[in-house]
């Protein structure tokens, strides 16, 4: 698969995670195509950092001007029926008290302690944390999808060596590569992309995997 396909590969599997019912928060890049793959009959509240509250996809041509709404990455987006615009201390008010249920995330590098770093590069200029640290503490899941490695560098580490985002956080990550839990244990990879093998797999990681007893193949 070319990077588009494999860009909206993650993102369909991580929408998986997306129960019915649930309000989740999208970040930028990979993160924001779930709002694609989300069924049409979940009631599914979906929020982003520009104060959208029940966000939808990128409206398809015909279906209206996409560019009056955007998502996190500042790309257009849509508003489902019933959903509002608000500012921002209304936005953290319903994530610092507890009321989001998953937030799906890209990252810079996760752990297998489930710690994040998303924020920056020492030396580069980046444009800051944002909301990372209020969403990844107010959720009660987070979904990291990601590309599993960044110009042949491993993201998924045994321990951060970037600055972090936040501690202990992560509960499961998505890649091209494979489904993983962040579990007490360490990293355990429950599904694989069947073009990869378990030891490409753990190549491209830098961190032990433990490779789930019942592993299965990984299917948008």
């Amino acid at each position: 698969m070319d990077r588009n396909e494999m860009k909206h590969f993650i993102a369909k599997r991580a929408a998986r995670e997306i129960e019915d019912g649930s309000i989740v928060i999208l970040g930028i890049g990979i993160p924001a195509l779930c709002a694609k793959f989300i069924p049409k009959d979940y009631k599914v509240c979906a929020c982003n950092d520009c104060c959208v509250i029940s966000e939808g996809p990128v409206p398809e041509p015909g279906e209206g001007e996409p560019y009056y709404m955007v998502n996190a990455g500042g790309a257009p987006c849509s508003i489902k029926v019933g959903g509002v615009l608000t500012d921002h201390s209304t936005y953290f008010g319903v994530v610092r008290g507890g009321h989001i249920d998953a937030c799906i995330l890209g990252c810079l590098q996760c752990d297998a302690e489930g710690n994040l770093a998303s924020w920056i590069i020492p030396g580069k200029r980046m444009p800051g944390m944002g909301g990372s640290m209020d969403i990844c503490t107010g959720s009660k899941s987070v979904i990291i999808a990601m590309e599993h490695t960044v110009k042949g560098e491993h993201k998924i580490l045994e321990r951060c060596t970037l600055p972090l985002t936040a501690t202990g956080c992560v509960n499961t990550i998505v890649t091209e590569m494979g489904y993983m839990s962040v579990t007490p244990e360490g990293i355990v990879l429950r599904e694989i992309n069947p073009e990869y093998t378990v030891e490409q797999v753990q190549a491209a990681t830098g961190a032990r995997l433990i490779i789930a007893p019942d592993l299965k193949n990984m299917e948008a």
